[in-house]
This record gives C-alpha cells, sequence and structure tokens, in this order.
C-alpha cells in the first residue's frame, strides 16, 4: 500500500432545516394557532484517531467529506430530524491544520480522540417561535443556517518509542527486520526505504516498544535534500534516537563526518531533535573493513563521552545487546514522562 503522511481535505458541516410556517387545522379546535417546527441542525463532520488505520491514503481520493443535511420542520408542532454526523477515522499520530493559515487545529496522537472538522448549521425557527399576544398568526419562519465549510491539512506523524536515523544504506532497515517482524525492503544501493516502518520489538513478556525506520536524511535534509524535510517530521514523537553508522563505507567517507553531519541536520530542522537522547552504533561488522574501523572510531567516540556499540543486522552479533539499550532508554523516558504527567495531574 502507498504511504501517504500529508493530505488536503474540505470539510463540509450539512445544512440546517428550514423552520416550518403552518397553523393547526383541527376538527373542534378554533383558531388552533401557528404549528410549525423547527428545522433539524446539519450534522457535523467529526475525525477520529483509530490505531487500525494505517495511512491517510483515503483521503486522496475522497478529498471532499460531507455531513448530512438537516430536516425541515414540519406543521402539527413537529421538528425537522438533525442531519446524520460524518465521523471520519484517521491513523493514530494524525496533526490537523488550518490549510490557509497553517495552524495547528488538533493532535489526535490517542486512540478514539476526536475533534469536530466542521459544524453543522442550525436548524431555523417555526412560526411558533414568534406567536405573542399582538401577532397570534405569524407567518414567520427562518432559513436554516448554512453549514461550515474548512479546508484543512492532515499530517502524519508516525508514533514510535525509538527513531533509526543515519545515512542512506547503512542498515537502519535490517536492523528493523532482525529485530521486529516488520518486512521493510532491503536492497543494496541508496534510498531503498521511501516510505516510514514501523515494527515492534518484544524484548520479553512484559516488555516492547515500537521502532521506526525513518529515510531520508542525507546532508541538506532540513532544506528539502533528499526525503528529508517529508520525514524529519517522524523523529518529533520519537523518545530514543538510535543512530546507525556505516564503518564499511568507501575509501573518502568517515563514519565520524557522517554522525557529525547528520546531527547537524537534527539540529538545523528542530532543536529538540537534537536534543533526544541517542544510542549511536555501528553496523556490518561482519565485514573485515568494518571490523578494522570498529576500535579507532569507538575511541574517538569516547573521547566525546559517547558510547559506541558494534553489530551486524546480517548475522546478529551485538543486536541483543542493542535491544536492551533501547529498552533501558525507552523505559526511562516513560516512567518520567508518567511523573510528569501525575504532577501535573496532582496541580490541577
Amino acid at each position: 500500500m502507498k504511504f501517504i503522511d500529508e493530505v488536503e481535505i474540505v470539510a463540509i458541516g450539512g445544512d440546517g432545516g428550514n423552520g416550518c410556517v403552518a397553523f393547526r387545522r383541527e376538527k373542534y379546535v378554533p383558531r388552533g394557532g401557528p404549528s410549525g417546527g423547527d428545522g433539524g441542525r446539519g450534522g457535523h463532520v467529526l475525525l477520529r484517531s483509530d490505531e487500525r488505520v494505517g495511512t491517510l491514503l483515503e483521503f486522496r481520493y475522497r478529498p471532499k467529506l460531507a455531513a448530512g443535511r438537516g430536516e425541515h420542520g414540519r406543521g402539527k408542532d413537529q421538528y425537522g430530524k438533525g442531519g446524520d454526523d460524518l465521523v471520519v477515522d484517521v491513523p493514530l499520530g494524525t496533526i490537523v491544520r488550518d490549510a490557509e493559515t497553517g495552524n495547528e487545529i488538533a493532535d489526535l496522537e490517542h486512540a478514539g480522540a476526536t475533534m469536530v472538522a466542521a459544524h453543522g448549521g442550525a436548524g431555523g425557527l417555526g412560526n411558533i417561535h414568534f406567536a405573542n399576544s399582538v401577532r397570534q398568526a405569524p407567518r414567520i419562519a427562518t432559513p436554516g443556517e448554512r453549514g461550515e465549510q474548512r479546508r484543512l491539512k492532515l499530517e502524519l506523524r508516525l508514533l514510535a518509542d525509538a527513531g533509526l536515523v543515519g545515512f542512506p544504506n547503512v542498515g537502519k532497515s535490517s536492523i528493523l527486520a532482525r529485530v521486529s517482524a516488520a518486512r521493510p525492503r532491503v536492497a543494496d544501493y541508496p534510498f531503498t526505504t521511501l516510505v516510514p516502518n514501523l515494527g515492534v520489538v518484544r524484548v520479553d513478556d512484559a516488555t516492547s516498544f515500537v521502532l521506526a525506520d525513518v529515510p531520508g536524511l542525507i546532508e541538506g535534509a532540513h532544506e528539502g535534500a533528499g526525503l528529508g524535510t517529508r520525514f524529519l517530521r517522524h523523529l518529533s514523537r520519537t523518545a530514543v534516537l538510535v543512530h546507525v553508522l556505516d564503518l564499511s563505507a568507501p575509501e573518502g567517507r568517515e563514519p565520524l563526518d557522517d554522525f557529525a553531519a547528520i546531527n547537524r541536520e537534527l539540529s538545523e530542522a528542530d532543536p529538540e531533535l537534537a536534543a533526544k537522547t541517542q544510542i549511536v552504533v555501528a553496523n556490518k561488522l561482519d565485514l573485515p573493513e568494518a571490523r578494522a574501523r570498529f576500535e579507532p572510531t569507538r575511541q574517538a567516540l569516547a573521547e566525546r563521552g559517547i558510547d559506541l556499540l558494534g553489530i551486524s543486522a546480517a548475522t546478529g552479533d551485538g543486536v541483543r545487546a542493542l535491544v536492551g539499550r533501547i529498552a533501558e532508554a525507552v523505559g526511562r523516558l516513560r516512567e518520567k514522562r508518567d511523573e510528569e504527567s501525575a504532577a501535573r495531574g496532582s496541580d490541577v
């Protein structure tokens, strides 16, 4: 299935029904008076997050969302039925913005979170509301209001505990395939991964986390080079970044230069990204040239206070230790979030 992470839609609330002008015409009821009921309100367009929905692909083929209109009022004091609401499911992590201003309207990051994308119009008033001691037979009713119409932009940001970052072809997809049931496309050429991939990593019966392979990072990514600006935002929701280095890179390409370049891109895109907890891992240690570079690279990073793990996604060597390190970091940050949430709750 094609991955769509940004679409523009038009949400149209239903029009309200018109109020009715009517009078009672019953036997033995002289001067029955006005009996025109109100029109029903128009239906709302609602967006609801659903963990079973994976992409925004549906909206490429269905960009206009319209709710039902309200029924008109009728005689005998009968009010029109309200229009049916249109409830549309979107993926978890969908951000709703005003298409014209770009302002964020809602962040649907929890399952079942709902927002009103467009309100339905109010129903018109029937002539029963306009009777008084002076005007006992009013022939007045109001029309229903038009439903609200809004142009909205939907952005999908993946919800993952940890994200794999690094230059193309460093083995991020191979790591994801090794540690989870995800099966991303893997091949020996740059930009293998054209869409983000998610995998659930199960550490034991009680511990698991979601790992994302986010493509598109090369030098200049924050300015639009490669796939950078399109996918960098997916990292904003991750708690931990797993920075993957390829120590088998060809001559003239230094792993430490790659490490610095990616961190510059993260910092330029969003300083908060660069401040996230990072686990640095050297991949492809099954290759002789990578093993030869590992110790000098490890020492150079150690002088900066950075611990370098070594793995081979191809053989599985060191992968268990990496998974344990990620789970530990994710666990600490989850505890911190829970404590902050509890503190906010106690302040209310």
